[in-house]
């Protein structure tokens, strides 16, 4: 199939069905001529997916049927490009309707053609009509999300949706056992690569525009990463210190081990713990990379008989699983995929997780809680619940003057196109 339109289409079907994400179905296609477009017709369209699909009502009488999702997407797909590309308009219409042959359903021709062509006639009086429907459908945030995002952050509401729908930055993490930022900004300069400094993370390089990683001057020699600010944040926050053993819970790919070696190499042991044996591989690559050494384990954190050896830990990292509503703007499928129902689901991990793992950690010893969501019942709450059922257990507090100091942790909120993923931290002290 080589219609990007109808590829785009089955991919984010597929996405409905609640079946993989967007970067794994699209990593089938990257040998694609027309790659790039691909991706974004998958990125754009998810992003703006419920504002499209309110669009899409107001220019039918009846909807399509379940069975007919791939055409639905399809015109959704078509309403992006007409909105959001600068593709010239025929181009998308014609291209568009061809897609329908790919999908075997020619008989949406003439549908996919009119339903296009009615909104290119009437884009002005549905841009008005969509001016003035519901706040969530206004910026393509699923509803039950809208409202938590609104009870939790209230002023804030309007800046973090805002945020949630731009392109991410790429960001960059300096290696200083090797090389110093401005060194970084220097060797970026010289190869014509624009960058600016972090306002958080001594560690962070902004690119001002996004490019092939291996492409980056510096990557290959292992002086820099790729890694969003919030991470970078890690290291100095677990206070990593000479000799210490410290466990990466939930570890692949690789970034915040990765981070903490550079911080301190003299660890007795960093262990790296994954439920994933491919996502382990890919930490193992990035080790090899920096030429940095882990003990790399492939088993289930909230299960340590299964890959503990009974030595105690001075750190534990858990970035525990969550909504990962802080990073929808560099997973705008999260929009697709997520339900309400599902994060119940991920708090009794995260809860499990935190149980399970105080049992590792030494006497004196940190854990460092994190997730990448902004919804307080998988941060604040769920620390502040584990302070109080276990007596040994203390929340040391996070002087910083960034983020939103929460009682039990600190919140960074999505940030602009200069700014870091929405992130939680909380540091815990064991009596």
């Amino acid at each position: 199939m080589k219609n990007v339109r109808s590829i785009a289409a089955r991919i984010i079907t597929t996405l409905q069905n609640q079946r993989g994400s967007l970067s794994t179905s699209l990593s089938q296609f990257s040998d694609h001529p027309e790659f790039p477009l691909l991706q974004e017709l998958c990125f754009g369209t998810c992003r703006w997916y419920l504002t499209l699909e309110f669009l899409l009502e107001s220019l039918t009488d009846k909807p399509l049927r379940n069975k007919d999702g791939d055409i639905k997407n399809l015109i959704l797909i078509g309403l992006y490009q007409l909105r959001e590309l600068s593709i010239p308009d025929h181009a998308v219409v014609n291209q568009t309707v061809s897609g329908t042959r790919q999908l075997n359903k020619p008989w949406a021709k003439s549908l996919v053609n009119g339903i296009l062509r009615n909104y290119q006639r009437n884009h002005e009086r549905l841009g008005r009509v969509l001016d003035s429907s519901e706040p969530h459908i206004q910026c393509s945030c699923p509803e039950w999300l809208f409202d938590e995002i609104t009870d939790a952050w209230k002023s804030e509401t309007h800046t973090i949706l805002e945020n949630t729908n731009q392109r991410p930055p790429l960001t960059l993490r300096v290696n200083l056992s090797k090389k110093k930022p401005q060194e970084i900004h220097t060797l970026l300069s010289d190869n014509k690569i624009s960058s600016k400094s972090s306002k958080i993370a001594n560690t962070a390089i902004y690119l001002e525009q996004p490019m092939a990683v291996d492409e980056i001057p510096g990557f290959k020699e292992g002086w820099l990463s790729v890694q969003d600010e919030s991470s970078q944040l890690v290291p100095n926050l677990l206070d990593i210190k000479q000799g210490h053993r410290v466990l990466d819970a939930c570890s692949a790919p690789g970034g915040k081990t990765c981070a903490i070696l550079e911080s301190e190499c003299l660890l007795t042991e960093m262990v790296a713990l994954d439920l994933s044996d491919a996502r382990i591989e890919r930490s193992r690559e990035n080790l090899n990379r920096l030429g940095l050494k882990a003990t790399l384990i492939q088993g289930d954190a909230a299960q340590p008989s299964e890959w503990w050896d009974g030595e105690l830990f001075d750190r534990i990292l858990l970035d525990a699983p969550c909504s990962a509503t802080g990073v929808i703007r560099r997973h705008p499928d999260i929009k697709v995929l997520r339900r309400n129902k599902d994060v119940e689901k991920l708090i009794k991990i995260q809860a499990e997780l935190l149980s399970t793992l105080w049992q590792c950690l030494k006497p004196n010893g940190l854990l460092l809680y994190t997730t990448c969501s902004i919804l307080p019942r998988e941060n604040n709450i769920q620390v502040e619940r584990f302070v109080r059922r276990v007596n040994n257990a203390k929340y040391e507090g996070i002087p910083a003057d960034w983020g939103v100091e929460c009682g039990f942790g600190r919140q960074l909120l999505t940030g602009n196109k200069d700014g870091p993923d929405g992130f939680f931290f909380s540091l815990l002290c064991k009596s």
